[in-house]
C-alpha cells in the first residue's frame, strides 16, 4: 500500500535532501534524523552509490521513515530504488511518466514543477505531493499565489534555499512542508551537526 505522505508530513514536514551523503554514513546520519524527529529522507541519486544508500536507510529505519530517493529521471532509476527498499520518488521536474511509473510500483511521488501547466498536468498524473523548485526563484509570493488555484489539499513543499531564517515566511504563504538540503545536510558534516542543524530547523517551525 502507498504510504500515505499527508500523514508523514505531519508528523514532520521537513524532507532531508541528503545529497552527497557516502553509504558508510547514511545509518548514522539516518539514526540522528530520526532522533530528532525528521522522518522523510531523501538520497539524490547523484550522491555516491545512492541506491546502496537507500538500501540501507530503509533496511535500518524501516517504518520509523520514509526513505526514497530524488533526481531521477528514468524509470530504470524508480525501479532500482523500489527494489532498493525506496518508497519515495522526488524529481526536480517535471514527467508525469516518471510519476506513473512510481505510482504502479506503490511509491510516493513528489515531483518537482515551478507552473502551473506542470502542477496540473503532475497532479492528473497521480502525483502525492509537488515540489515548488527552484523555490528561492519566486519566493513565498509565488507559493502563495499557486495555493490560490490548486486544489485545496495539494500537499505544496518548497524545495531550495529553504533555511530556518525562511521558514515562518514559507509557511505563511501555505507550505505544506520544506524541503531542506544544505541546511539540513552537507557532505562532511557529523551525525551530531546533523542532529543539531535537525533540531534548529524544527524550532523555527
Amino acid at each position: 500500500m502507498t504510504p500515505d505522505v499527508t500523514a508523514w508530513l505531519a508528523r514532520c514536514p521537513l524532507v532531508a535532501i541528503l545529497r552527497g551523503v557516502r553509504r558508510d554514513e547514511v545509518e548514522a546520519i539516518g539514526d540522528a534524523l530520526v532522533a530528532a524527529g525528521v522522518v522523510i529522507l531523501e538520497v539524490p541519486l547523484n550522491s555516491p552509490e545512492p541506491v546502496e544508500s537507500v538500501r540501507r536507510l530503509a533496511a535500518r529505519l524501516g517504518d520509523r521513515a520514509l526513505v526514497g530517493a530524488g533526481t531521477f529521471r528514468r524509470e530504470a532509476e524508480i525501479a532500482a530504488v523500489a527494489e532498493a527498499g525506496g518508497r519515495l520518488l522526488v524529481t526536480p521536474h517535471a514527467d508525469p511518466a516518471l510519476v506513473r511509473a512510481a505510482k504502479a510500483r506503490g511509491m510516493v511521488a513528489m515531483p518537482g514543477f515551478m507552473t502551473p501547466a506542470e502542477a496540473f498536468a503532475l497532479l492528473d498524473a497521480g502525483a502525492d505531493a509537488l515540489k515548488l523548485f527552484p523555490a528561492e526563484a519566486g519566493g513565498p509570493p509565488m507559493l502563495k499565489a499557486l495555493r490560490a488555484v490548486l486544489p485545496k489539499d495539494t500537499p505544496l513543499l518548497p524545495v531550495g534555499g529553504v533555511d530556518a531564517q525562511s521558514l515562518p515566511a514559507w509557511r505563511a504563504a501555505g507550505a505544506s512542508g520544506y524541503g531542506c538540503g544544505s541546511s539540513l545536510y552537507k557532505p562532511g558534516d557529523t551525525p551530531e551537526q546533523v542532529a543539531a542543524k535537525a533540531r534548529a530547523l524544527i524550532a523555527a517551525l
